[in-house]
């Protein structure tokens, strides 16, 4: 395998495993790839449906069934012979039902996955906070490039949501403190199951002070609308974050 080959493997996996929208993979690019080498289509597989954060954590039925159909599409363009590995997927997928929980998986520079659990409709028990939004994309990706900002910190986000943004911040970034807070129990209760998910140990109070080598994470319900000073001041972050937000009042 190629160092494009190489490349377009890498890009296929990120974008399955954290479910980018399917008509804006490089297909193109795989095409042309195809048309030199049919078979490269298993390694496609392999880095995507078979990535064994996949099997772990795999991203909804629907996705995961819009993916293998255009996927064996590519591969049926070619002329060659159908592969047995490909149509097994499809059925496995088509037999394993739709669920309500799904995942996504955000690959981090360093190759480490962010995985979270959200829910496969957009509302759902009465609110939209159980899904990953792209401004929390922006956010991460932006701290990321900014760690600086982060380093050692006490930081309070509002309205963490599902946790994407603070949970890339926790792994990236090496803040001191981090506290998510959102205002809807059942997001609370999502956003604590994915802080666990991801490797971190949950402290019941979030003004905990303890120097400890990993950061202390904490989980806070929080309505950012309606907020006191005391309750801020109590939280002692000396870095208030928050994304798809309006300006918040001084």
């Amino acid at each position: 395998m190629d160092a494009v080959q190489a490349g377009l493997c890498d890009t296929f996996q990120r974008d399955f495993l954290c479910c980018r929208r399917i008509g804006s993979l490089p297909w193109k690019d795989l095409e042309h790839q195809l048309s030199i080498r049919p078979s490269f289509v298993l390694r496609i597989l392999e880095q995507t449906i078979n990535h064994p954060v996949s099997q772990k954590y795999p991203p909804s039925s629907q996705y995961r069934r819009l993916f293998l159909s255009e996927l064996i599409k590519k591969h049926e363009r070619t002329g060659a012979e159908p592969l047995d590995d490909i149509y097994t997927a499809f059925a496995e997928v088509l037999n394993s039902g739709d669920n309500t929980l799904c995942y996504k998986s955000y690959c981090l520079p360093t190759g480490d996955p962010v995985t979270l659990a959200e829910n496969v409709a957009i509302i759902s028990e009465g609110t939209t906070g159980l899904v990953t939004w792209e401004a929390a994309l922006f956010l991460a990706e932006w701290a990321i490039e900014n760690n600086g900002l982060f380093n050692n910190r006490t930081i309070l986000e509002l309205g963490s949501g599902i946790g994407l943004s603070g949970l890339v911040i926790c792994r990236s970034c090496s803040p001191r403190r981090y506290t998510f807070s959102d205002s809807h129990q059942k997001v609370l209760q999502q956003l604590k199951e994915n802080v666990l998910l991801n490797g971190f140990m949950l402290s019941e109070e979030p003004s905990d002070t303890r120097k400890t080598p990993t950061t202390i994470v904490s989980v806070t319900e929080l309505d950012w609308e309606s907020v006191t000073e005391q309750e801020l001041v109590a939280l002692d972050a000396d870095l208030v974050i928050a994304s798809d937000r309006p300006l918040l009042p001084l």
